[in-house]
């Protein structure tokens, strides 16, 4: 079982952009080609991901229906103004989004008046210095050390489970998967970098991960041992010997197609289970881990930053928050006089 000769041709993105009209397989009856300019921008050169086309999509599409509704007209595009965002703003505020939903709404719409200014469509942007209710603050969910290793364990222990009950259980899905725990949190990766990568990505010899980020940015990132032997140990069981472009995790054991984040997802609910954590916890709780984890041993927080991507110190600084209430709680429990 050798796929090391196989040709891998990799998917094109943002494919539910052609013609503007397809989407998951569904007809969209509607598309301004303006926003479908956009889109088609955000792909092809931005290199957004493919939850930012979507959500982006999504939030334009929504403003659109709205506005016609409202109007019984397509939007003018160069005529809005401040006041008709309100008024949209308003409407968004009577319904059950959260304030978050809504910033990212009005986060897609700036986007995609900085393109209209930009290709002279409107002069200025009518979104510009409207005040946005402020999110509601959330620390973010992480898998404590000893959890944690009890996860990266539970691939193996389910291959045995399911070995004792089948003796046509494939091993392969299962060093996959402990693979992929272990790249994730030895890496910090987000989910769709984990599936972008690529063999050529690793450098063996000096353990470090090539990894593409939003936005096509591209950084190095430390990966332990531990990882790349899951690794080493994955492909020779598979049998599979990637070169080049090809793949670091397949989809399927005997087909040269790459990861997909909802197989991913899918998969950690099942251990997550197995290891009686919640299973509603996502593979970027794996991220936040090691983020969490590293400053509670003493890393310094701009590390922290360029090892996850971040371009702002601050969207990092949130983890701080988690090692500063753990301590806080260390210190009401252990103190004579907390």
């Amino acid at each position: 079982m050798n796929y090391g000769h196989r040709q891998f041709v990799r998917p094109k993105r943002g494919v539910f952009l052609k013609a503007g009209v397809q989407t998951g397989g569904r007809e969209e009856p509607e598309m301004d080609p303006w926003i479908l300019k956009f889109l088609r921008h955000l792909s092809a050169e931005r290199g957004a991901s493919i939850y930012t086309e979507r959500n982006y999509r999504q939030a334009l599409l929504e403003f659109f229906r709205w506005r016609k509704n409202q109007h019984q007209a397509a939007p003018d595009w160069s005529g809005l103004r401040r006041d008709d965002f309100r008024d949209y703003l308003r409407f968004l505020g009577r319904g059950p989004l959260s304030r978050a939903a809504v910033q990212l709404r009005f986060s897609a719409l700036r986007s995609f008046y900085k393109f209209l200014v930009r290709n002279g469509v409107a002069a200025v942007s009518p979104i510009r210095k409207i005040m946005l209710p402020r999110a509601e603050k959330r620390l973010p969910r992480f898998l404590t050390v000893p959890q944690l290793a009890d996860l990266l364990e539970t691939p193996a222990r389910e291959l045995q489970r399911e070995a004792k009950a089948n003796d046509k259980a494939d091993a392969t899905i299962y060093f996959r998967d402990a693979a992929i725990l272990e790249v994730i949190y030895s890496c910090g990766l987000r989910v769709s970098e984990l599936c972008q990568l690529r063999a050529e990505d690793v450098d063996w010899p000096g353990q470090l991960v090539r990894v593409r980020g939003k936005g096509k940015k591209e950084r190095l990132v430390s990966i332990g041992a531990p990882a790349l032997e899951a690794v080493r140990a994955y492909w020779k069981i598979g049998g599979y010997a990637p070169a080049g472009g090809m793949p670091v995790f397949l989809a399927r054991p005997r087909k040269i197609s790459p990861l997909t984040p909802r197989t991913v997802q899918l998969r950690l609910k099942k251990y997550l289970r197995a290891a009686r954590l919640d299973p509603k916890l996502t593979p970027h709780k794996l991220r936040h881990s090691f983020a969490t984890h590293l400053l509670d041993a003493g890393a310094d927080l701009r590390s922290v930053q360029e090892l996850l991507g971040h371009a702002h110190l601050a969207t990092t600084q949130v983890y701080t928050h988690l090692t500063t209430e753990r301590l806080k709680r260390a210190y009401d429990q252990a103190h004579p006089r907390a």
